[in-house]
Formats: C-alpha cells, sequence, structure tokens
C-alpha cells in the first residue's frame, strides 16, 4: 500500500499541512491511520480525497463541497452526485438569465419582461418578484446608491420606475462578476447614457466566468468519479 506524509500531499496540491489537518479536523476525509509513533500517514485514497476537495473548490462554493464530501465518507454516493448534478442545475439557469437580461438591454421597448407587462411605476415587492431576488437586496442596492426609487404620495412606499427595474434586473444578473461598487455604478451610468456596447461587454464578460465555472465544476466531477470508485473498491 503506497503511504503519503503531509508534506508530501501538501507539497503536491499547493496547500498548508495545516490545510490538509483542517479537512480532517471537518470530517471530510476518511480516518488517518497513524504510525507506531503517532504520526499521521495517509493513503492513496486520502490523497485522492484531498485531490476532490481541491479539485471541487475552484468550481463549487465551500459549503457544497463539504456536504458532499461528508456524503461520500458516509457511503451516501447517490446523493453527493446529485447534490452536484442540482448546483449545474442552477449554473445552467444563471446563465439563461444572464442571456435573457442581455436580450432586454438590447430591446429598446422594454415594456414586458418574462411575458409580465410592467406597469410605469412598481412596488418594492413587484420589482422584486419581476427580478427574482430579495426585497432586502433592494434595499441595499439602493443605499448604496445603484438605484432610486419615488415615493407613492399616497401612502409613503417605494415605487420604482421601469427604468430602475431595469438596473435592478442587471445588477442581480451582474453582482457575481462585477465586484466593485464603483464599477457597477459605471455600468449602470452606462446603461443610463445608453452606451450599450460596454453593457453587452460586460454581460459577455459574465457569460464568459460561467463558462469557466462550467469547466471547473466539470473538472472537479471527474475526480470526484475517481474518488467515490476508490471508495468503492
Amino acid at each position: 500500500m503506497e503511504t503519503y506524509t503531509p508534506k508530501q500531499i501538501a507539497k503536491t496540491l499547493n496547500v498548508s499541512t495545516t490545510t490538509l489537518r483542517r479537512y480532517e479536523e471537518l470530517d471530510l476525509i476518511p480516518a488517518v491511520p497513524r504510525t507506531k509513533s503517532n504520526h499521521r500517514f495517509y493513503t492513496s485514497l486520502h490523497f485522492q480525497a484531498f485531490t476532490t476537495i481541491r479539485a471541487l473548490l475552484k468550481g463549487y462554493d465551500i459549503p457544497i463541497v463539504y456536504e458532499v464530501m461528508r456524503l461520500i465518507k458516509n457511503a451516501r454516493y447517490e446523493e453527493a452526485l446529485w447534490l452536484v448534478n442540482e448546483q449545474q442545475y442552477h449554473i445552467q439557469v444563471e446563465k439563461q438569465r444572464v442571456e435573457e437580461i442581455l436580450t432586454m438591454i438590447q430591446n429598446a421597448d422594454f415594456t414586458k419582461y418574462k411575458n409580465v407587462k410592467l406597469k410605469e411605476y412598481m412596488s418594492i415587492g413587484e420589482a422584486a418578484q419581476i427580478a427574482g431576488v430579495n426585497t432586502s437586496a433592494i434595499r441595499h442596492w439602493e443605499h448604496e446608491g445603484l438605484i432610486h426609487s419615488e415615493r407613492n404620495k399616497e401612502n409613503g412606499y417605494r415605487m420604482f420606475s421601469i427604468s430602475q427595474l431595469r438596473k435592478i434586473l442587471v445588477i442581480s444578473s451582474l453582482r457575481k462578476t462585477v465586484y466593485y461598487i464603483e464599477n457597477m455604478k459605471s455600468l449602470l451610468n452606462n446603461l443610463d447614457t445608453q452606451n450599450y456596447d460596454k453593457v453587452e461587454r460586460s454581460f459577455q464578460l459574465a457569460l464568459q466566468n460561467l463558462n469557466n465555472q462550467l469547466v471547473l465544476q466539470l473538472k472537479g466531477i471527474a475526480e470526484l468519479i475517481k474518488y467515490i470508485s476508490f471508495c468503492q473498491r
């Protein structure tokens, strides 16, 4: 049986031995044997487990990766595979959303979205439902100065115009690829001034990032399949 020291695996995967121990403490890998002198040593199974974790982390969020690894450790292989499959569905939905809103940006006559006829002004709840976000997110974006609302003279409630809804849709689509508030403000200013070339470039970047994430997810799945095969031997 081939064995490895923590330093050997850490060097190969370009991580610290502390990181390996943390994965062990988080219950992500099989039980680690020790030598007679009480030193850790890893087998090929552990090596593949660590390789799988590092590969999955490039394409998936940390909580998902950790849950997948715990499922594998408990021999719940199908559940782990369904979980990563669900995440791939989410990225597909995200891609469709970005493409839909890019089409919306290119459509000068923006009076309907997803077959919903838009009113001249919408409440925050209506805007949130159309955009598929929480009202708290809209309040946060308004607080950051990305969008603005008008107040209903009768009840004082926030009301959002169609142009503001368009901004909400843009923010909701690009928030994972446009990381800085000032960059987002500049992008929304391009939308206001109808500088659509720059706006479209941001959407194309978002689509490229999703393509890259998909590739990383598939590479992670390839390592996951290897790991499951190891476990089932």
